[in-house]
């Protein structure tokens, strides 16, 4: 490790530090004229920003890279628009910071009360979506927190323009100098020194493919909140409303299938299987999706290739999708708890034992009954934007908005009190 990108790491890490001792103490009215100066920068530099992330395109597609990463990558005007309505939103949020949480008397006189405080210092390592530099700064700066970003070297110019002005906007309506830090090298050192920082850092998010997050789990000293990955499920039973569930599937498979929440395997009960699966069948293959099919599966569709073993483990973040016939709801719910990361599953039913039953025992952040897993997000849960989609149960699970970005401290009061 070269000690240039040592020096630069620390010292954007010191500075996050001294911005989050400033940045617990703001207000509500500080925080959010922070915030909506920003959303505006953001519209009124988008020449700028759609710029810097043309050259990051370019860039892909010089490497050839497929047509999910380059999505991801990519910023529009719609996706400008969106990220600075998603700071709008967080600023027309509650402040977290200060909630009381709960709080009790104690029969010797104590006052216990339990209160949201800022984490501190977040630093977080992500991949290519420049989007995940606007969100981050928003939420994190909303509950009160200074945060270091380091996106990978493919985003390095969309994130270095919108770091520049996010910050720029924030300046001058009291963002704290180095409450948005950017680490604008590539070298990839510059994340291992960020996992050392304890001194400095108090808490470490991962927000990307399954490589990526193993990495940080096994190298970081620092506390990390884990994100995973989405090989997420849509299991049709045989009470489903089959109609509904043909939409709901293809909503699920291609609406944007290169993100986390999409559906990677399809789950049919034997009893509808040779009514849905022709008809999902078609309306998939015409839209350009590869199946990866059980046997019993592909006497339904001529287009599937056989499933092997791999592909029920797979998160594809693409055009494919593997399909399985199963005898059951319990045989569904078996394979969703063997196969699946614990992030989006749904059942699509008329039963309500069925899906009361796979809402008890599927093993996952988010169940779903008759709707796509495509709603896995925070701005579709009504966070406003999310800090990314946690499948653990420590802390955060599931999208993760302005909550799980606090901590808590207890306040005792007492009147002399000393113990016996």
């Amino acid at each position: 490790m070269t000690a240039g990108v040592i020096e630069e790491v620390v010292q954007k890490a010191q500075r996050a530090k001294a911005a989050a001792a400033r940045l617990a103490t703001l207000s509500r009215a500080e925080k959010d004229r922070i915030l909506l100066a920003m959303a505006d920068a953001i519209e009124d530099r988008a020449g700028f920003i759609l710029e810097a992330n043309a050259r990051d395109v370019q860039q892909a597609q010089n490497r050839k890279l497929s047509s999910a990463p380059i999505d991801r990558l990519m910023l529009d005007e719609k996706r400008i628009t969106a990220m600075a309505q998603g700071l709008r939103t967080v600023a027309g949020l509650a402040d977290p910071v200060g909630e009381v949480i709960g709080g009790w008397r104690l029969p010797n006189g104590l006052e216990i009360t339990k209160v949201r405080v800022p984490l501190g210092v977040i630093g977080i390592i992500y991949e290519s979506r420049p989007n995940v530099t606007v969100d981050a700064a928003g939420l994190c700066l909303k509950a009160g927190n200074a945060v270091v970003l380091r996106g990978g070297s493919d985003a390095i110019n969309s994130n270095t323009a919108l770091g520049h002005v996010l910050t720029e906007a924030g300046l001058p309506e009291g963002l704290p100098e180095g409450a948005v830090e950017i680490i604008e090298t590539i070298d990839r050192e510059a994340a291992v020194q960020l996992m050392r920082l304890t001194d400095y850092l108090d808490v470490l998010i991962p927000r990307g493919g399954g490589a990526l997050i193993r990495r940080v789990k096994e190298e970081s000293t620092v506390p990390v909140i884990e994100t995973g990955e989405g090989n997420c499920h849509v299991y049709v039973d045989a009470s489903a409303d089959l109609a509904a569930a043909e939409e709901i599937v293809v909503n699920a498979k291609c609406q944007r299938p290169g993100v986390c929440n999409a559906a990677e395997t399809l789950l049919v009960h034997r009893d509808v299987a040779r009514q849905f699966l022709p008809r999902v069948g078609r309306r998939l293959v015409e839209l350009g999706v590869e199946l990866r099919a059980c046997d019993r599966s592909r006497q339904h569709l001529e287009q599937a290739k056989p499933a092997v073993e791999e592909d029920w483990a797979t998160e594809y973040l693409g055009l494919s999708l593997a399909v399985k016939v199963v005898d059951d709801a319990a045989e569904a719910i078996a394979h969703i708890n063997r196969y699946g990361t614990k992030h989006s599953e749904a059942i699509l039913t008329e039963d309500l034992a069925n899906a009361r039953r796979f809402t008890r025992e599927v093993d996952a952040a988010v169940v779903y009954v008759n709707a796509s897993t495509r709603f896995t997000d925070g701005e579709q849960f009504g966070m406003g934007a999310e800090i990314g989609i946690s499948n653990q149960k420590l802390h955060a699970r599931g999208p993760m908005g302005l909550a799980e970005l606090t901590s808590y401290k207890y306040v005792v009061t007492g009147e002399g009190h000393v113990r016996a």
